[in-house]
C-alpha cells in the first residue's frame, strides 16, 4: 500500500501544480477580454480570434484544474444527504461514486479524446469563424483534462482505500455547511474580541 500511496501523493503534487498554475489564466484573459472591448470601442476594430482566445482561456482553467477541484475535495455533492450519514459511509459513497461514476466517464472521454484531437492536429482544423483561431489547442486541453482527472480518479481511489483501511488520515474530514458556519463565526468572534 505504501507503493500505492506515493503514486497517489505524486499525482496530488502533479495537479496541485497544474490547478495552482492555471488559475492565472482567469485573469490572462480577464485582460484579453478587457483589450478586445476597450480596442473595439475605441477604434472600431475586432477580431475573432480574441474573443476566441478568451475561450480557449477560460476552458483552459476550467478543464486543467478540475482535477486539482476534485484533490480539494470541492467537488458538488448533496451535502444535505451526504452529511447525514457516518465518516465511514461516506467514504463507501465516494469510494463507490469515484469507482462507478467518475472513471468509467473520464477513461470514456479519454479514450473518445485521443482520435479527436489527433484528426483536428493533423487536418490543421480552424475556426469556422472569419479570422478565428486553430482548433486543436482546444481540443488537446480537453483530452489533458480529462486525462489529469482520470489520474486524480486514481489517486482518489488509492486514498478512500487507504483511509478506510487505517493506513492513513483522512486529509480532507467532512464539515457540512452548517459546520462550517458556525466555525468560521466563531474565528470571527475571536477575531473581533482580540
Amino acid at each position: 500500500m505504501e507503493g500505492l500511496l506515493a503514486l497517489s501523493r505524486g499525482i496530488d503534487r502533479l495537479n496541485e501544480f497544474v490547478g495552482k498554475s492555471v488559475s492565472w489564466l482567469i485573469l490572462v484573459s480577464i485582460l484579453v477580454s478587457a483589450g478586445n472591448a476597450i480596442i473595439r470601442k475605441l477604434f472600431d476594430v475586432s477580431s475573432n480570434a480574441w474573443l476566441e482566445l478568451q475561450w480557449y482561456l477560460f476552458g483552459a482553467a476550467f478543464m486543467l484544474a478540475a482535477a486539482y477541484t476534485l484533490k480539494q475535495n470541492e467537488h458538488i455533492r448533496i451535502d444535505i444527504v451526504y452529511g447525514m450519514w457516518s465518516r465511514r459511509v461516506q467514504h463507501w459513497i465516494d469510494l463507490i461514486g469515484h469507482l462507478f461514476f467518475l472513471m468509467p466517464f473520464v477513461l470514456l472521454m479519454v479514450y473518445m479524446f485521443v482520435p479527436y484531437t489527433l484528426h483536428s492536429f493533423q487536418s490543421g482544423e480552424g475556426s469556422t469563424n472569419s479570422g478565428g483561431l486553430i482548433v486543436w489547442p482546444a481540443k488537446a486541453i480537453l483530452l489533458v483534462g480529462f486525462f489529469l482527472l482520470a489520474l486524480q480518479g486514481i489517486s482518489e481511489i488509492i486514498k478512500k482505500i487507504a483511509i478506510m483501511r487505517g493506513d492513513t488520515e483522512d486529509p480532507n474530514p467532512f464539515v457540512s455547511a452548517h459546520e462550517q458556519a458556525e466555525l468560521e463565526g466563531k474565528a470571527l468572534a475571536e477575531e473581533v474580541r482580540s
